[in-house]
């Protein structure tokens, strides 16, 4: 069964930028895309990016667009968020998913494969 783990997480400054990193165990036929999750306490979780498993498009949330984007590891079966310009507001355990629906999933129902989270906290 395929595998999926993040790291990268941490305390970072308002303003600054941090890069998570998503490894997984590899991609099958019916592997669409590689998606960002983040949820704050007492919060739903939250949609923040996907790419499609060949790397070749990136369809991400409006409320990171701008600041976020999602890269394709050189790594085989790796895949970068990268967050620029943090805020406060984007303190939350982030979360790596594989889908095996077709692109562009946005739900998370769709998603098949989790990682374990990794917490981001932003400091003022």
């Amino acid at each position: 069964q395929m595998q999926v783990a993040e790291s990268g997480g941490g305390l970072v400054q308002a303003g600054g930028s941090l890069r998570l990193s998503c490894a997984s165990s590899g991609r099958t036929i019916s592997t669409h895309g590689m998606g960002w999750f983040r949820q704050a306490p007492g919060q739903a979780r939250e949609f923040i990016g996907v790419m499609n498993w060949r790397g070749t498009d990136v369809l991400l949330a409006d409320v990171v667009k701008g600041r976020f984007t999602i890269s394709k590891g050189n790594a085989e079966n790796t895949v970068y968020l990268q967050m620029n310009s943090l805020e406060t507001s984007d303190t939350a355990v982030y979360y790596c998913a594989v889908a095996e629906h077709n692109y562009p999933p946005t739900l998370a129902h769709e998603f098949t494969y989790w990682g374990q989270g990794t917490q981001v906290t932003v400091s003022s």
